[in-house]
């Protein structure tokens, strides 16, 4: 076992609701090498050059939220994810008035995480995006409805996706 391993599963002992990108920041080192580190019943790691099929999959998923954290800041698109299409060098979402709009840079994306950790007492997954630095480009949970729970479909799908990589 590697001393980082050693450190982030002592840090999910002792704080079980650490964040991936809080343990990183205390143990200055990216997010994506916590995420190597944690173990496999909370994370799926996947290579960038999946990017695109997850983003069509979620496409169908329904209300998700998409969150982009930079310096500090968190903004949050609690909406479907809207189909995109590849065009002068990026995948390009179009959305809704209310709905994600824009264009990903797909060939910056080095690494994908299928994360199942609980937030805040709840259950929770996420697909979180990384480049090839490590750092968080954006992620994207499971929705919920308006109690709080998340949607089963979702649920199911998301560990269809775990179930693929594993084969």
């Amino acid at each position: 076992m590697s001393e980082l391993t050693a450190q982030v599963n002592e840090l999910l002992a002792a704080e079980p609701a650490l964040r991936p990108v809080e343990m990183a920041s205390r143990l200055e080192v990216s997010e994506w090498q916590v995420m190597q580190c944690l173990p496999a019943e909370l994370v799926c790691l996947l290579c960038g050059d999946q990017a695109q099929h997850l983003l069509e999959q979620v496409a169908g998923w329904g209300p998700v939220t998409t969150i982009i954290e930079v310096a500090g800041s968190v903004f949050e698109v609690k909406a479907p994810l809207p189909k995109g299409r590849s065009g002068y060098g990026y995948y390009n979402l179009f959305g809704e008035p209310g709905e994600l709009h824009g264009h990903l840079k797909l060939d910056a994306i080095g690494h994908i995480a299928l994360q199942s950790k609980p937030h805040r007492g709840k259950e929770a997954h996420a697909i979180v995006f990384y480049n090839d630095d490590g750092h968080c480009v954006f992620k994207i949970y499971l929705g919920r409805d308006d109690k709080g729970v998340l949607f089963p479909e979702q649920v199911a799908a998301f560990h269809a996706l775990k179930e693929l990589q594993h084969g």
